[in-house]
């Protein structure tokens, strides 16, 4: 592995509604390691809890939230994303960059039609 400067990203996961509490961790636990077996290293992970999506997707209209701040070498990221596709319970993913660590995460309630 390169000797690149490693950054700070936050990666937010949404897993499926229907997935128990054992694999709800199981996939917490593999998106973890699969960040410490690239070099990366876990800042925070902020728990959302279950959540009502503003849109359907692959048929669920809930999902778990979960914000996880991490460093890692750039060039590791394409290799996470690898990764996530392979997990069927992970409905959706985004990874940015950030330069800070959030203490608080709010969501804005949705607007009930």
């Amino acid at each position: 592995m390169s000797q690149n400067k490693k950054n700070l990203y936050e990666g937010m996961y949404l897993i499926t509604a229907t997935a128990g509490d054992d694999v709800r961790n199981k996939i917490l636990e593999k998106i973890q390691s699969g960040i410490t077996h690239r070099g990366g290293e876990i800042v925070k992970i902020h728990d959302q809890g279950r959540k009502r999506l503003s849109y359907e997707i692959k048929r669920q209209r809930e999902g778990y939230y979960y914000l996880i701040y991490f460093t890692i070498d750039p060039t590791q990221i394409s290799h996470l994303w690898e990764d996530y596709h392979l997990t069927d319970e992970l409905l959706r993913y985004i990874t940015l960059r950030t330069d800070k660590v959030l203490d608080k995460i709010e969501f804005k309630s949705l607007i009930e039609q």
